[in-house]
């Protein structure tokens, strides 16, 4: 088990840390805009929206697709990895409503990391708690999978957000 933060700086740009060690950064272009970089042990890949509607997200070196995900009929986010060519999928999902987190579940719906959102009233920015289990830790692709969590809560919150306005 570990304990990584996701704190964002200026609500376009998050750092995600384990204790003092940075693991690597999310930075958006703009506001309610799912472009983004990720920039993981300085590697840069590119997360961008595919299809008419820019349902599917992708998270690409260069041109090569290493993660796709979209949202389902009922919330949860469909993820699915294409790591030295070999596919997996996961479930990421919200839950509770007073003590809200997010979930990775692998396809046997074992919970791999759980996030758990805070808002600094003070500077209007999220932080994330997140708890990743055992079976994550032994991911060899682990961080980019931790930095694609965070895009999907950020993803999730700014499509319900968009839902209520």
């Amino acid at each position: 088990m570990a304990e990584y933060l996701a704190k964002s700086n200026n609500s376009l740009s998050f750092e995600v840390t384990q204790g003092d060690q940075l693991i690597g950064k999310l930075t958006y272009g703009s506001w309610f805009n799912f472009n983004a970089i990720a920039e993981i042990a300085n590697v840069t890949y590119q997360i961008e929206p595919k299809g008419f509607w820019g349902t599917t997200i992708e998270l690409k070196d260069h041109e090569k697709v290493l993660l796709k995900f979209r949202m389902n009929w009922n919330g949860e986010i469909v993820v699915q990895t294409y790591f030295n060519g070999i596919k997996n999928g996961f479930l990421f999902k919200h839950r509770g409503i007073f003590k809200e987190s997010f979930v990775l579940t692998d396809q046997e719906g074992i919970e791999l990391l759980v996030m758990k959102p805070n808002l600094k009233w003070s500077t209007l920015n999220y932080e994330y708690d997140i708890t990743t289990s055992d079976a994550f830790e032994t991911f060899p692709d682990k961080e980019i999978v931790l930095i694609n969590a965070l895009h999907c809560a950020n993803y999730y919150m700014s499509m319900m957000m968009s839902v209520t306005l």
